[in-house]
């Protein structure tokens, strides 16, 4: 009769529960894995045997068919060694284990130690919302397990290790951690600290940065080589709020898929990723043959640093629109389609014209207007309609920067504490921490934004004059909310209204 292990595959994000069917019978020796699995699958036959004789245990002379369900979901990955070696071993009966409510899931190497894998998190959720009480896992997995609850996780060290702890030679010894792994095992994004203590001038810059951090706003900033633009950019996490436990799994399990982090590693500060101009597509929006998650998944909860963004692709750029309005990117491919969350805040950066200064107050711009027409269209306008805030970074007189550096009107803490207060009120308005301003529909405008009739009035007569496309209406709206919660006002205002709409992107 054939022995049943439970374990799961990865599925971009989501894990699918698998059944390891195991029979053995007479025949030549030899061991035969069915049910679609890829080239690393199949390869695990030779290291299911050697751990299996390296930690002590036999390898039954027999033909041993392994079959996993269901056979038409496309598996691939390391992650069934485990269970593929516990099902002969269960199969041989060398352990004696009620595997119902169990899952096991690990890499196995010759020697017989297990090690850590990928995508632990997509798997202990799956098999918590599968109702297992008891998953085994490698035990450098165990950090980033510790961050699901209602779980008997049990991590070991070596293959040897776990089958005498399930035919009860040796007690199993709880390396369950504390909340310490939160500190001891996390992994900071590695970027330079910049606050906005260390800038100086660009006020006006700095309070978009402060709407953009309070609202999840995309922003886009144009002016000469310089000027501060990319410090503005690394500046902005420095007043990002802490993330939440639901986030920092979020954030810890697609860094794990994409094998960013080791499998014990937690990502708990707000991911920044910046791509080079030279990024294909792919690499952006995410995908391959075994789909993986892309730059815009990677800055998930974080965000995304286009630096002089003209300069990528067309086609780069054209597979931004989707995510910016969805926050989720969609891959299908001929073997199945996958779904990759990519909430993130979209801080983009551009010259204004090739050369870099037209309308530069110091340096002659060099290019011709044919050059600066073309330079700018290298955004498209839907893309540019996805952007919620646009400003100019203008050149800050090297005198004033002297005179600023002993006194900064807008600090660091103070941006911080006005922008946690804002993320207050919409956690109040929405129910949830993850839900902010610039994710708001049509309905929840309508019941939250509470537009004055005056400032109304005032929005109909510039949207008219300026004619605001139902896309730009909209997102006027949204940022006038986030700048009437920076200020504590219960609604909208004329100068709410006023404000954003000046960081309106100008027509061409």
């Amino acid at each position: 009769m054939a022995k049943i292990i439970r374990t799961g595959a990865l599925t971009g994000t989501v894990s699918e529960e698998v059944r390891v069917e195991c029979e053995t019978t007479n025949g030549l020796p030899a061991m035969i894995i069915v049910g679609l699995p890829n080239k690393s699958i199949d390869e695990s036959k030779e290291r299911v045997r050697s751990a299996l004789s390296n930690s002590g245990l036999q390898f039954p002379k027999k033909r041993i068919t392994m079959n996993l369900a269901p056979a038409d979901l496309p598996k691939f990955g390391s992650s069934f060694d485990l269970p593929l070696a516990i099902s002969i071993l269960q199969q041989s009966k060398q352990i004696d284990i009620n595997t119902s409510d169990c899952m096991f899931f690990g890499e196995l190497s010759l020697n017989g130690d297990i090690r850590p894998i990928k995508g632990i998190l997509s798997h202990l959720l799956m098999s918590k919302s599968k109702g297992v009480k008891k998953v085994y896992i490698p035990y450098l997995n165990s950090p980033a397990a510790s961050l699901v609850e209602g779980l008997e996780i049990y991590s070991f060290k070596t293959l040897g290790e776990l089958v005498e702890v399930i035919n009860e030679v040796k007690p199993y010894f709880d390396s369950k951690q504390s909340s310490t792994y939160f500190e001891q095992s996390s992994i900071i994004q590695p970027r330079e600290i910049v606050e906005f203590d260390d800038i100086h001038g660009q006020e006006q810059a700095k309070r978009c940065m402060q709407i953009v951090a309070a609202g999840g706003h995309n922003i886009i900033m144009s002016g000469p080589p310089g000027t501060g633009k990319s410090m503005l950019a690394k500046a902005l996490v420095s007043v990002l709020p802490g993330m939440t436990k639901n986030e920092i799994i979020e954030a810890t399990n697609l860094h794990s898929i994409a094998g960013i982090v080791g499998g014990g590693q937690i990502v708990n500060s707000r991911p920044v990723r910046t791509p080079h101009h030279t990024s294909s597509h792919i690499s952006i929006i995410g995908g391959g043959r075994n789909p993986l998650p892309g730059e815009i998944s990677l800055a998930h909860r974080g965000v995304l640093f286009l630096d002089e963004m003209p300069e990528y692709t067309r086609q780069v750029l054209e597979t931004l629109r989707q995510p910016l309005e969805d926050r989720k990117i969609h891959i299908a491919r001929s073997e199945g389609r996958v779904t990759f969350p990519a909430d993130f805040m979209l801080v983009a950066t551009q010259n204004p014209c090739p050369c870099g200064y037209f309308g530069d107050n110091l340096k002659e711009c060099t290019c011709t207007p044919h050059m600066i027409n073309q330079y700018g269209r290298k955004i498209s306008g839907p893309l540019l309609d996805r952007i919620d805030l646009a400003v100019t970074v203008s050149r800050v007189d090297n005198r004033k920067l002297i005179e600023n550096s002993k006194r900064t009107k807008t600090s660091t803490r103070e941006l911080r504490k006005s922008i946690n207060d804002a993320r207050k009120i919409q956690e109040l308005r929405f129910g949830s921490t993850e839900k902010l301003n610039s994710s708001m529909s049509n309905r929840d405008i309508g019941k939250h934004a509470l537009i004055r009739q005056d400032a109304m009035d005032l929005f109909d007569k510039a949207a008219t004059q300026l004619r605001l496309s139902s896309r730009s209406y909209i997102k006027v709206i949204r940022v006038s909310r986030t700048i009437a919660d920076l200020e504590s006002s219960a609604s909208i205002e004329q100068k709410h209204i006023a404000e954003a709409l000046q960081y309106r992107f100008k027509d061409r």
